[in-house]
């Protein structure tokens, strides 16, 4: 069994499959019947192609020339371009590539969700178009990342599951500011890395060939991006998925041109309205009484895990704290409740 796929699932199933049908079968008559009200207020409209920003990954193991392949990209899009460096430097390497050149954040450990959306948020406020993340991966397998932090709240708790229920808010948070961004987002990806032996077709010799596997990130992190490249040792790219169609069975090697036809993708469509950036009264208001009827742990971080992702991603520092603040309360109730019934018992 993959030892990381095994700890993965206790901090997806509780919410993706049980979490939402628990909340709603514990309400009361009233409550449930507000809760239909709510969610009976669904929008419908007819299918439009809308203009877009930019959601791209690209994973590759060592030497694939991700970073290269994202500047040119970058530079296809055209705008300001700013970067995210955890390569330790790697992004001033390329300073004399693109004639525009482009801004570098450099980040260092600990490399939590929270400080890479603080870096997205910087880069936006200086007025980038396009935020170049290298790498992506930190925030999984590094120093301070989801793994880590994982493996030392379970060294704590004794209890894997309920790191997890920590871990999981604070990852998904970090993929809605990705997907929220009001800026293009390029994140590149270490990939797992593999050696075959192969034939030489020419000389007939046994080869030795470095191959990228998956991504070094938590499973299934592909398909939140509108289009995800494998790259290889040889700089060529494989489009993996791909909702432009731009790339449907083709082999090619990212440039400047990859960027401009990406562009041209994204801007065919009608003007999308920007998303606001606070959270609304109606959502506050059912996050609150969410935590607010909690009847144990298990409940409060299932309900202040939604409230995370959604206010990280506006990003609404004011609705955040808010919130956290009403779950540090209501936690605090309830640890006092299951002590003093342990007690009693």
């Amino acid at each position: 069994m993959d030892c990381q796929a095994g700890m993965d699932d206790g901090g997806m199933q509780w919410y993706e499959q049980i979490g939402r049908q628990e909340q709603f079968e514990q309400l009361n008559d009233e409550e449930r019947e507000r809760t239909r009200l709510t969610m009976a207020t669904f929008e419908i409209h007819r299918a439009t192609k809308r203009r877009a920003k930019l959601r791209l990954g690209m994973s590759g193991p060592a030497g694939s020339g991700k970073t290269y392949s994202a500047l040119q990209i970058a530079s296809g899009l055209g705008g300001r371009i700013g970067m995210i460096d955890t390569e330790h430097g790697s992004g001033d390497l390329y300073a004399d590539l693109l004639p525009e050149g482009y801004d570098v954040l450099s980040l260092s450990s600990p490399y939590t969700p929270a400080r890479y959306i603080e870096a997205i948020h910087a880069l936006e406020d200086i007025g980038v178009s396009t935020i170049i993340i290298d790498s992506l991966t930190h925030a999984w397998s590094g120093e301070g990342g989801s793994l880590d932090r994982q493996g030392k709240i379970a060294d704590k708790s004794g209890n894997s599951w309920q790191a997890w229920r920590q871990v999981t808010p604070e990852h998904n948070a970090l993929v809605e500011a990705l997907l929220q961004s009001r800026c293009h987002i390029i994140a590149t990806m270490r990939a797992k890395t593999e050696y075959v032996q192969e034939k030489d077709e020419r000389t007939g010799k046994q080869v030795v060939r470095k191959i990228g596997l998956a991504p070094i990130m938590r499973d299934g992190i592909e398909y939140e991006f509108t289009t995800f490249f494998e790259l290889d040792v040889q700089h060529m790219a494989y489009a993996g998925k791909d909702r432009t169609r731009l790339f449907d069975a083709e082999i090619f090697r990212p440039d400047v041109e990859t960027g401009r036809k990406l562009l041209s993708w994204l801007n065919s469509g009608v003007d999308s309205a920007q998303p606001a950036n606070v959270m609304s009264p109606d959502q506050k208001t059912a996050m609150m009484d969410a935590i607010n009827r909690a009847a144990n742990l298990d409940d409060l971080y299932r309900a202040f895990s939604v409230a995370y992702r959604v206010a990280n991603s506006l990003p609404d520092a004011n609705a955040l704290a808010e919130l956290t603040a009403l779950k540090d309360q209501r936690k605090a109730l309830l640890e006092v409740h299951d002590e003093a019934y342990g007690m009693a018992a």
